[in-house]
């Protein structure tokens, strides 16, 4: 570790713990990409079970030998249809085996894909084909191929490639004659059939690897090219988190597009662990089926997690209730001992306060050890399938009691924070140092600075600021965007997260909320609020309208009534409000499910004067939270 003496300003080389844990992991070195580790991995693990697919039409178990010879046939099979190093395919997909082989196929022939999930909005869609210009598409089944054609989205295109569904009955479904080649899977894998194996592309590690989308302020997405660089970083530092060994079972249930579920994959797979698909809908019987030693995710599972533990608690007797809870508090209680002892309980502690600490995990010692014997066995089984070791989450904040919950029944529960520009992880809580209502430390070879937000300079340690970041994992900018880079991107490579925290002496990063505007719903969704906003203002109801959700399982809304244009005293105005905007909101052209309230409150108008509202009239977001907190607690707490 090395800092500037006095500001809080972190080069982060690893401690000693960092270092142990990296010089135990594979030796990456010359893999030249991501997709250089199949081969690797096939020789070392060869018949090992590396991926799952137990729902769907597409369900199928490969070893790490059948994933490589796959990869190897998609890489063919694109090469025979002219796919060549440098272009992009565009990739609308869920999880599965599938997804995985296309997105390394391209990668063995030096392409890239861009991608994002089949659910998502048309529009979205549409405009990403065109500003990632595309050569062909690749979707997971039958179901956009009508509203694409319909959008005029698949002009240009070379090919369209089916991940599910029969090509010919496909095209026979359209209103009109696909004017270009549309394949089946079958069909993709027959063109490859007897090709010899193509060797892992040679070329720069800074060379295109996949390309994102993230939303913008305008609503309009931006793309974020990442190199193999960027991801090969994450392959080789993201072990000072995790330990997995082969043949270890992972559940895999984020969308596998996104950056956080890309890197956590490549990592565990590397590291000759099986991994698993599923989605929401399957989860509960999956976690009983494959019974995980990791998952990742986002703070909104391991919140619905908890709710179903509560759920079961309320349906027991209320004798074994209270056993429970007891058993919860004399958990909570030796852990939060241990914390302070091992200087990990939120700030940094005093001598003394640690020696209390101490005292309090010894005192409680007992009681907790009797259950950890007799309960929480039994409760991590019901939970997770009861083999769970470690739970990775990210994507927004995580509740201080899901924390203190998963600590207490024995399940180590680690943070990580990072953004998609920067591939994604900046920083991770370590099994040795996952200090509480932290995100964690730095990765190797990481940089953070906090600074004044409008000064830029350099704060001190434990002083709020703006979160800048510089390391080998951050991006280059955005495609064809240079003022939106220029915005984030300085010259120096510091990148601007628009996250404000404060780092601890110990080189923990701590947040305390958003500089910029971007709501993270806590099942990982962003949401820009400013085009909602102004849509919802646009009604003959609303004088000001603001909207809140960071980190909550969905949005709301802060309302200044027009003067005279609503009764408060009115029975179920609240609720009918909620309806009325939330059938405004499905109305926005490009609307997306997240997109809609789960409440609504009134409240009093933001002004200059009470200062809500800028000189140039931008509303004071943190300022608005803060004076109506109780409002937006009671929104949630209904």
């Amino acid at each position: 570790m090395g800092q500037q003496m006095g500001q809080a300003w972190v080069r982060w080389g690893g401690d000693r713990q960092d270092q142990q844990a990296l010089a135990a992991q594979p030796d990456w070195s010359g893999l030249g990409g991501i997709d250089g580790l199949w081969p690797r991995l096939a020789e070392r693990h060869g018949q090992l079970l590396a991926l799952d697919q137990a729902h769907g039409p597409a369900a199928e178990q490969l070893s790490f030998s059948q994933l490589h010879q796959r990869i190897g046939a998609v890489a063919a099979s694109f090469q025979s249809l002219g796919v060549r190093a440098g272009e992009v395919l565009a990739l609308f997909a869920e999880n599965g085996p599938r997804w995985l082989a296309v997105d390394q196929g391209l990668m063995r022939l030096g392409a890239a894909a861009a991608v994002r999930g089949s659910q998502a909005p048309l529009e979205e869609l549409a405009f990403i084909l065109a500003d990632s210009q595309a050569v062909a598409l690749v979707l997971e089944d039958p179901a956009l191929l009508k509203p694409l054609q319909a959008a005029g989205a698949l002009q240009g295109l070379r090919f369209v490639l089916l991940l599910q569904g029969e090509a010919s009955a496909a095209a026979a479904a359209l209103p009109e004659p696909l004017a270009l080649p549309l394949l089946d899977w079958p069909g993709l894998l027959a063109l490859g059939e007897g090709k010899a194996l193509l060797e892992p592309f040679a070329g720069p590690e800074q060379r295109l690897a996949t390309l994102l989308y993230t939303s913008g302020t305008t609503g309009r997405p931006k793309g974020v090219p990442l190199s193999q660089a960027n991801l090969l970083h994450q392959l080789r530092t993201l072990g000072v988190a995790v330990n997995p060994q082969p043949g270890d079972r992972v559940l895999s249930v984020l969308p596998i597009w996104h950056a956080y579920e890309r890197s956590a994959g490549y990592l565990l797979l590397s590291r000759g662990c099986a991994q698993s698909y599923t989605n929401l809908r399957q989860l509960r019987p999956d976690l009983q089926r494959v019974k995980p030693h990791y998952m990742i995710s986002v703070p909104r599972l391991w919140e619905a997690l908890h709710a179903g533990f509560c759920s079961a608690l309320a349906a027991m007797p209320p004798a074994k209730q209270r056993l429970v809870q007891v058993a919860l508090a004399v958990a909570s209680s030796q852990a939060q001992g241990w914390r302070r002892w091992r200087n990990l309980d939120g700030a940094l502690l005093s001598p003394l306060a640690r020696l209390r600490g101490l005292a309090l995990a010894l005192g409680s010692w007992p009681l907790a050890a009797l259950a950890e014997q007799l309960l929480w066995p039994a409760v991590r089984r019901q939970l997770s399938g009861g083999c769970l070791r470690t739970a990775i989450s990210g994507g927004g904040a995580l509740p201080s009691h899901i924390d203190a919950f998963f600590e207490a029944i024995g399940i180590e529960l680690l943070v990580g924070y990072g953004l998609t520009e920067t591939s994604p992880v900046l920083t991770c809580r370590r099994p040795w140092a996952n200090r509480r209502g932290s995100a964690g430390r730095p990765l190797p070879g990481t940089e953070l600075r906090i600074v004044d937000p409008e000064t830029k300079a350099t704060l001190a340690w434990g002083q709020r600021g703006l979160v800048l970041a510089r390391g080998p994992q951050v991006m280059a900018g955005y495609l064809r965007r240079p003022e939106a880079t220029a915005a984030v991107l300085d010259g120096e490579g510091w990148f601007d997260t628009g996250d404000l925290g404060c780092l601890l002496p110990d080189g923990s990063l701590q947040l305390t909320g958003r500089a910029k505007d971007t709501i993270v719903l806590s099942n990982g969704e962003n949401i820009e609020p400013g085009p909602l906003e102004d849509w919802l203002a646009a009604s003959p109801l609303v004088e000001q309208v603001m909207l809140v959700g960071q980190d909550r399982r969905g949005l709301a809304a802060l309302v200044v009534p027009r003067p005279g244009a609503l009764d408060p005293s009115k029975p179920g105005l609240l609720k009918e409000l909620q309806g009325e905007f939330n059938r405004l909101l499905a109305a926005r052209p490009g609307a997306r499910p997240d997109e809609r309230l789960l409440g609504v409150a009134l409240v009093e108008a933001f002004s200059i004067e009470n200062g809500l509202l800028t000189q140039t009239l931008k509303q004071r977001r943190d300022r608005i939270s803060a004076r109506d907190t109780a409002a937006i607690d009671q929104i949630y707490a209904g």
